[in-house]
């Protein structure tokens, strides 16, 4: 039994041909999906999804891009239904900032304001949160403290290697690790990921997008959180079978609700 703690299945790359995607990753023995909350338009479909199969689970939340679309209203429509099981994905992403430093330092205030907006709604739901942190690290991991976020925990999505960020395991925090460390030119997570505490390690794969070797080009698919464990265990010398149930049971310990997963039919 794997879980894959982060697969945009409501994408719409995934319209044609999800029932048999999620069918093709059940039977490879990914026997948990959850699907982030990154645009808002989109939850109906993860909502939809997530009642359709048992093991599939949903997040709402505005990914830091969509920052200006945040509706606290909406999502708290969602986040009362027991499907929906975290906050997210929410964050900092100042990877494509405006050049002018006035839009600049506007355009992370808007993205700090909603993701506060964000640890305090998981705190008031008492759910975990889903971050997205890209080249803010030391701004995202000071708002997690101060907001205390330890409260809720949550995971680090697609972490980033960041040495900094290490010690937000002491604050409830899990890292999500998908296909990134696959690629030749992974060689700071490479070095990074020993240092996780073992208890604190998450597989995703964050499809369609981030697709491991060796289909790097393709469409992700979230049986290929499988190739990820394979690394994984690879790197950290344990038994494939050893990373599987570590990965899952740190998953159903963050997430609650997936300790309800039944390993039955589809």
């Amino acid at each position: 039994m794997i879980i894959d703690t982060h697969c945009h299945l409501d994408d719409e790359r995934y319209v044609d041909d999800v029932d048999v995607v999620i069918q093709r990753a059940y039977d490879a023995g990914v026997r948990g999906i959850i699907i982030p909350g990154a645009d808002s338009k989109d939850l109906e479909r993860a909502q939809a999804l997530a009642h359709r199969y048992e093991h599939v689970f949903f997040a709402a939340g505005v990914h830091p891009y969509h920052h200006h679309e945040y509706d606290e209203e909406r999502l708290k429509y969602f986040l009362e239904d027991e499907k929906c099981i975290a906050v997210g994905e929410c964050g900092l992403d100042y990877f494509r900032l405006p050049e002018d430093e006035g839009e600049k330092k506007a355009e992370k205030e808007a993205q700090k304001a909603v993701f506060v907006k964000q640890i305090k709604l998981a705190k008031a739901v008492k759910k975990p949160l889903i971050v997205h942190i890209r080249d803010a690290n030391e701004d995202s991991k000071r708002l997690l403290v101060e907001e205390k976020a330890s409260e809720v925990g949550g995971v680090l999505h697609c972490y980033n290697a960041s040495k900094h960020l290490l010690d937000l395991a002491n604050e409830g925090f899990y890292f999500g690790i998908g296909g990134v460390l696959t690629f030749k030119n992974a060689k700071q997570l490479v070095e990074v990921l020993p240092m996780i505490p073992r208890d604190k390690l998450l597989l995703e794969t964050d499809a369609p997008y981030l697709t491991p070797m060796p289909h790097r080009g393709e469409r992700n698919l979230p049986e290929y959180t499988l190739l990820v464990a394979r690394k994984m265990a690879e790197l950290l010398h344990v038994n494939v079978t050893e990373l599987h149930t570590i990965t899952t049971q740190n998953a159903q310990k963050l997430f609650k609700a997936l300790e309800k997963i039944k390993l039955g039919t589809i």
